[in-house]
């Protein structure tokens, strides 16, 4: 005995249905847009167009911001080597707040109890 599927096969583009009474366009005759990640019709040709009239005029923002840092006297290396202290710091930072949180489970206290024990406060 062959078996039987358990449900009813969906309709498919092969179907013949009449399209929607609604007044609707049949979806079965429209284009559908590319995948290439453009808009449908003439607005795929302007995109790229404006995108890179957005990223020029960031760039020019950007570029003002750098001439700005460099009057006020900074220099490339000197913020370079900042932010690398500033990640050195937070690593550093977090190290100190998990073994804060590990000694408050042991404890049985909540975090912010040990502050004062370490002179912390609680803004750090």
């Amino acid at each position: 005995m062959k078996a039987r599927p358990l449900s009813r096969p969906r309709p498919g583009p092969s179907c013949t249905a009449d399209p929607p009474a609604t007044g609707a366009p049949d979806p079965r005759t429209q284009e559908r847009p590319s995948s290439k990640g453009g808009q449908a019709d003439g607005a795929s040709e302007d995109s790229p167009h404006l995108d890179i009239q957005k990223l020029k005029e960031k760039r020019d923002v950007l570029d003002k911001e750098i001439s700005q840092l460099i009057s006020e006297g900074y220099s490339v290396d000197e913020l370079e080597d900042h932010i690398a202290q500033l990640h050195e710091y937070n690593d550093i930072k977090d190290v100190g707040q998990m073994l804060l949180g590990k000694l408050a489970v042991i404890r049985g206290v909540a975090t912010k109890e040990l502050y004062p024990e370490f002179g912390l406060d609680m803004s750090d």
